[in-house]
């Protein structure tokens, strides 16, 4: 959830600003130390300025983050959190770096068309 207040555009959609810390509003008030331009007179920007649309409170959606944690924890046979610990403490668990070719190649692909449901209400 982005911090900040609401409001409303002419289409009346629910929108809140969004600041990236690199961007030069952000600079304006005190980013600009962690970029290097606390001391600088010409600001160049890192980050954009924008709004968000208002997706709703993310308290509907931890549902479908603990039913994500579940299937994950199925796939590698850990039935607890503390198994979980178990597992990656003893060294029977690995996390693995995938490259940008294997996340391909592991996702959808080959197909004419398809169709993305991330989650079903």
């Amino acid at each position: 959830e982005t911090p900040g207040e609401y409001f409303y555009d002419e289409g009346g959609v629910r929108l809140k600003r969004y600041r990236g810390m690199g961007s030069i509003d952000a600079m304006k008030k005190g980013s600009d130390d962690r970029y290097f331009g606390a001391n600088t007179s010409l600001k160049v920007a890192q980050g954009v300025s924008g709004t968000v649309q208002d997706k709703g409170s993310v308290h509907r959606y931890i549902p479908y983050l603990v039913q994500g944690l579940k299937h994950g924890m199925q796939d590698i046979g850990a039935e607890t959190i503390e198994s979980l610990r178990e597992k990656l403490y003893s060294g029977e668990l690995r996390f693995e770096l995938r490259s940008p070719a294997a996340q391909r190649e592991g996702g959808v692909h080959g197909l004419h068309s398809f169709e993305r449901k991330l989650f079903a209400t």
